[in-house]
């Protein structure tokens, strides 16, 4: 794919324009969650940079959706849960009515229109605007990034899974230059490859926090809640993506999408845990130079960034103090511990929907770890089943239905497998107490 896909610096930007006249108009999606309140707060603060057309979430939280729709004055709400549209209206009354109140108001001349159901996040990821940042969660966000990219826009990419189980299909439709990554990680590579030419290019350095439990074996992971697994140790996340980060299903992930986003083998690209996350990747020359970037743990730089690219945001957070003493670490992965990168490569190796199947399976079994169904260190093995059931052949041009097949076949794989660790679990307790009567 790809060595265009990813806007990568100035020269190679046939897409993103650099000191537009003019403020860039954003479509934000998933605009109620963890990245989607923080690129708000990077518009709140850069007036004169950027001004929302639109806006989408899923639903769970109208009452937000409709205070952003109001204070940016959108001219379009989308809302994915359909049963949700009646609450957003009319928090959106309630809103408009406490805004004109306070004399505060950012709406534009025109009629607000509401979108409601599951197609309606892609219709507002395709509506006129400048740049789209998709921060929708999971799957769901597969349509939204294909829609924009069909529309022309530039994509502010922080929805990976889209461009993990999409692959080749995303990679036909992306123009060069017109994807822009938003994880901190990918948007470290993306500003340090501006320091050589893609021949000059050794490997790529992902850099994990290794989660809140790094350092512990794989026995020490019996037993982990989902409250100690959502207490990350220096990101302040949405709950899918910190069990994911903990289980470093994560890591992987991103591992296929540099693959994606820069074209380089997956034996170019390497994972080394840095547990203060203050260098967020690092690109190796030829020549034996290591290019980092380094800043805070604060998603609103990599944000700012996108959505301003190539140009950068001045303020969007605060800088390292250099005036205090520092110390960073680096250390290899403990692959025995958490085998979830080294299962991540070996579906991104074998291409096709294989990548589709390891992140349908992870979706399903993190739902089943936060209900109490799965234990924490059954995610990563029921991952890696679905991905060995999986057939495995390389497609160069896989389709979306190939895609909605192969998501739906691996939910439904690792639902079946997560009932079984229950059914196992519950036996095992009933042998128990039945062995403690005996006692008795």
């Amino acid at each position: 794919m790809a060595a265009g896909a990813c806007a990568r610096g100035s020269r190679q930007n046939d897409v993103v324009e650099s000191s537009r006249s003019r403020p860039r108009d954003v479509v934000l999606l998933g605009s109620t969650g963890s990245v989607g309140t923080q690129a708000a707060d990077v518009i709140r603060r850069n007036p004169g940079r950027f001004r929302v057309a639109g806006l989408a979430a899923g639903g769970s939280n109208p009452s937000l959706l409709a205070a952003q729709a109001i204070e940016f004055g959108a001219a379009v709400v989308a809302v994915e849960r359909e049963s949700a549209a009646a609450e957003v209206r009319e928090a959106l009354k309630a809103h408009a009515a406490q805004a004109g109140r306070a004399g505060r108001t950012g709406q534009r001349p025109g009629p607000l229109t509401v979108l409601a159901g599951p197609d309606a996040v892609a219709e507002v990821a395709a509506w006129p605007a400048d740049v789209v940042l998709n921060a929708v969660t999971g799957f769901s966000g597969l349509a939204a990034t294909l829609a924009a990219l069909r529309a022309g826009r530039v994509l502010a990419l922080a929805n990976k899974e889209s461009l993990i189980v999409g692959g080749p299909l995303v990679a036909g439709l992306a123009a060069p230059g017109q994807i822009v990554p938003v994880d901190s990680e990918h948007s470290a590579i993306a500003q340090c490859l501006r320091s050589g030419t893609g021949s000059e290019v050794a490997r790529l350095v992902l850099t994990a926090s290794g989660g809140p439990f790094r350092g512990r074996s794989r026995a020490e992971l019996d037993g982990i809640t989902p409250e100690q697994a959502l207490a990350h140790p220096t990101w302040n996340m949405g709950p899918v993506i910190t069990i994911n980060s903990a289980t470093l299903v994560n890591k992987g992930l991103e591992v296929i999408e540099a693959h994606l986003l820069f074209g380089l083998g997956f034996d170019k690209i390497k994972v080394v845990v840095h547990p203060q996350s203050v260098i967020h990747s690092m690109v190796e020359f030829t020549d034996g130079s290591t290019i980092a970037q380094a800043s805070p743990p604060d998603m609103r730089i990599p944000i700012a960034l996108a959505l301003g690219w190539p140009d950068r945001v001045p303020g969007a957070a605060p800088a390292i103090d250099w005036s205090t003493a520092h110390t960073w670490t680096f250390e290899p992965l403990d692959e025995s511990a958490f085998p979830a990168v080294a299962i991540a490569r070996q579906a991104g190796q074998t291409g096709g929907t294989a990548p589709a199947a390891y992140n349908a399976a992870n979706e399903i079994c993190v739902d089943a770890f936060m209900t109490g169904r799965l234990p924490f260190a059954a995610i990563v093995d029921t991952v890696a089943q679905v991905v060995s059931e999986h057939d495995g052949r390389a497609k160069d041009a896989v389709s979306l239905a190939d895609v909605r097949a192969v998501d739906r076949w691996a939910r439904a794989r690792a639902a079946e497998l997560a009932a079984a660790w229950g059914q196992r679990t519950h036996h095992a307790v009933g042998t128990a107490l039945k062995r403690g009567e005996t006692a008795g």
